[in-house]
């Protein structure tokens, strides 16, 4: 297996071992990087690709918490030691509701996992590394901007999102660190902000604490053991108080009701939304997948209301195995 594209952070905003009271390089190195391979019939391989890289966290013996998007219906998953050794791993699974997933290595690691630490204990201003495989070449000295709620387009919200500048340039599956060097987040998207005129890039990161209600479920049946959300298939955006169908998923319910990239959504149930935060929770307390989903649509000047049979996304994907 060849090894990751060779790059570096610029030397001024990469951490520098006399800042941090912990052993920097120990703790980086419990940080591998994750290239995995998905078949090209697989329901994810349309949006995210066959071919996906980036890192994942040593937090137990061979297990490795990664970013869920990275190996959703992968067929191969390797792992990279800072050293250049590569092992297999096999995906044990991912949560949709908080966006971990879970590799489990097939052969020795050899690394020791990194510590656990608390996300709810962080606050705007800490300084904090965004940890990427290789170490401090690697890595980005970074500080949290932000914690607050974010909704993605896919069916995807947090109610307490961690959000750090500067941005780690290969976010997927990094690793955020804490002042004491524990493990306090995993990075999932690159975004930007304007500030002072000016467009910046920050990471989204997952809060750490969302991992351990679901972590034993993850272990041991690849995915969590409650009522799976209703899903649609329908990519939004916010756009000045509305919620704006930007894209469907083929074969996804969104798709059957022949609802196209352009509708606005003005209602879910008979009651008026304005965000997308609203508009999913409002989805999901109609209850669990397969439930009936009546929206109020307005498209090229004409509303309408329809009614979607949700589906559970997961019967779509492939599910992981061992070869």
């Amino acid at each position: 297996m060849p090894s990751l594209t060779e790059w570096r952070v610029p030397p001024a905003y990469q951490p520098h071992p006399g800042d941090y009271s912990f052993d920097i390089d120990r703790v980086l190195s419990s940080i591998v990087g994750l290239h995995s391979i998905i078949p090209p019939d697989a329901f994810s391989a349309e949006t995210l690709g066959t071919e996906r890289a980036g890192n994942g966290v040593v937090i137990d013996d061979g297990l490795v918490l990664t970013i869920g998007y990275l190996i959703t219906e992968a067929e191969s998953v390797w792992l990279h030691r800072g050293d250049g050794r590569v092992v297999e791993g096999h995906a044990l699974g991912f949560d949709a509701v908080t966006g971990f997933g879970l590799v489990q290595a097939l052969g020795t690691l050899d690394l020791e996992p990194l510590p656990l630490g608390s996300s709810a204990a962080t606050r705007v201003g800490d300084s904090v590394v965004v940890g990427g495989a290789g170490g401090r070449t690697r890595s980005v000295a970074s500080q949290i901007i932000a914690k607050q709620e974010f909704a993605g387009y896919w069916e995807y919200l947090l109610d307490e999102a961690i959000f750090t500048y500067p941005a780690h340039p290969n976010w997927g599956g990094t690793g955020l660190i804490s002042a004491s060097g524990e493990l306090i987040g995993i990075g999932s998207l690159q975004l930007e902000r304007e500030r002072e005129g000016k467009a910046e890039h920050v990471n989204m990161i997952v809060p750490i604490d969302l991992l351990t209600p679901v972590l034993e479920d993850l272990r041991k049946f690849g995915r969590v053991n409650r009522p799976a959300r209703p899903w649609l298939g329908m990519y939004t955006t916010e756009i000045d108080n509305k919620v704006v169908v930007i894209g469907i998923s083929s074969n996804a319910p969104a798709a059957h009701a022949e609802l196209k990239a352009g509708d606005v959504i003005l209602a879910i149930n008979g009651e008026r939304i304005s965000s997308q935060a609203a508009f999913y929770r409002k989805l999901w307390a109609l209850g669990s997948a397969g439930v009936d989903v009546p929206l109020t649509v307005h498209h090229e000047g004409v509303t309408f209301d329809v009614v979607l049979a949700s589906t559970d996304r997961a019967k779509l994907l492939k599910a992981p195995r061992l070869h």
